[in-house]
């Protein structure tokens, strides 16, 4: 096997990282150069747009148009270098040694790369079944422009047969892994003067109470379960990690705000969970609030909502994905990815299995080994052969 990619992925993968597609910014630029491309060798695209038209999910198909084949599927946006201290210009490759640096080159664009160098591969050959393309737009904010993209392919009634998503995995084949709530809590009190708390409702004072449940929440999914000892950590977690509120320490705050999250094992109901916040919220917190005021209250909005993945280790994706990287084991991961989308809202089976390590990902001096581009350049040629007339 050499050990370095071919050029038609290193330069694919230079113009990829040059596009600055961090969530704050479009990645337009990025869709249509990768759409006229792909378009120019014969491939039948679909853009799905944000609501502002400034992003945007690219799908594209080569092969006969048939409910079948595989998508290989990848997100477009990186997240900011803001405050990060890099060696090189984050937006610009750089080999250095065995690897190669960049924004993006691990997480995820190494793996669009090796799609784009392969393009040409895919669209020359004579395939039984389609090969499906798919970038996907603002993954690293909570998978937002994935469930646009699958409600897409739902309505194309010509639904693929499988989903690959290529995240960082060092070419593991990942079959499991975490989902993910995350939420605004928003807390309304009565303002006030503080030497009369009587008189007002202390909106910091009762986010606290519901940061001390979820607290308690998640000790117990540590202590009492479910339990999966191949997840690390082994349960389910609860978090929260941004909070404020009140304007001045003498007014009792009528406003206060925090952010949460729970990472709920693939097969520990998020929807239960959240019943679970919401019956403490209905039944006990609020009641209290409003036993004087009854305008007061605390709503829970919906930042993102990504489903977990259990994909089978018997399903026919994972027994072709093993057998494309000779893997004789599969893995179960406590990041959150795609897949659990188009797993749930598709039903596509679906798994997660592509180059880089996830370590290396959000770093300063983020960097992709040379071996693990070439790896799934092999890979996507053994997929080709297999899928070939």
């Amino acid at each position: 096997m050499s050990a370095h990619p071919s050029e038609k992925t290193l330069d694919w993968l230079e113009k990829l990282i040059s596009h600055k597609t961090t969530s704050m910014d479009s990645n337009l630029d990025l869709i249509n150069q990768a759409q006229d491309f792909l378009k120019g060798l014969g491939y039948r695209c679909h853009t799905v747009f944000d609501d502002d038209h400034g992003k945007a999910n690219l799908y594209a198909s080569i092969g006969p148009d048939i409910p079948a084949g595989v998508i290989l599927s990848g997100h477009s946006d990186v997240v900011p270098v803001e405050g990060q201290v890099w060696q090189s210009d984050p937006f610009t490759t750089e080999i250095r040694g065995d690897k190669l640096y960049g924004r993006g080159s691990c997480d995820m664009k190494g793996f669009l790369a090796c799609l784009m160098g392969k393009a040409e591969l895919f669209a020359s050959a004579n395939l039984r079944v389609p090969i499906h393309i798919a970038f996907t737009y603002d993954e690293e904010v909570g998978c937002i422009g994935a469930p646009r993209l699958v409600e897409m392919i739902n309505d194309l009634n010509c639904k693929p047969a499988m989903c690959i998503v290529g995240e960082p995995t060092s070419m593991q084949v990942i079959t499991q892994h975490k989902g993910k709530f995350s939420g605004r809590a928003h807390v309304t009190g009565r303002s006030g003067h503080s030497s009369l708390p009587g008189e007002g409702v202390n909106a910091v004072e009762f986010a606290a109470e519901l940061i001390v449940f979820l607290k308690k929440l998640g000790a117990k999914f540590r202590d009492e379960g479910p339990h999966d000892n191949d997840f690390v950590p082994n349960h389910t977690t609860v978090h929260t990690g941004l909070i404020q509120g009140g304007t001045q320490l003498n007014i009792i705050p009528q406003n206060c705000w925090f952010d949460f999250e729970y990472r709920n094992l693939p097969l520990h109901d998020r929807a239960e969970i959240r019943k679970t916040i919401q019956d403490y919220l209905d039944n006990t917190l609020i009641p209290e609030m409003r036993q004087t005021y009854p305008e007061v209250g605390i709503e829970i909005e919906t930042v993102a909502d990504v489903a977990g993945l259990a994909t089978g280790d018997d399903d026919d994706v994972t027994r072709l994905v093993m057998e494309l990287t000779g893997a004789n084991t599969t893995g179960k991961v406590s990041f959150g990815t795609e897949a659990g989308i188009f797993a749930e809202l598709g039903d596509i089976p679906t798994v997660v299995c592509g180059p880089g390590n996830i370590e290396q990902a959000h770093k300063p001096d983020e960097f992709i080994a040379l071996d693990q581009l070439v790896r799934c350049e092999v890979f996507l040629d053994k997929l080709v052969r297999v899928i070939t007339n």
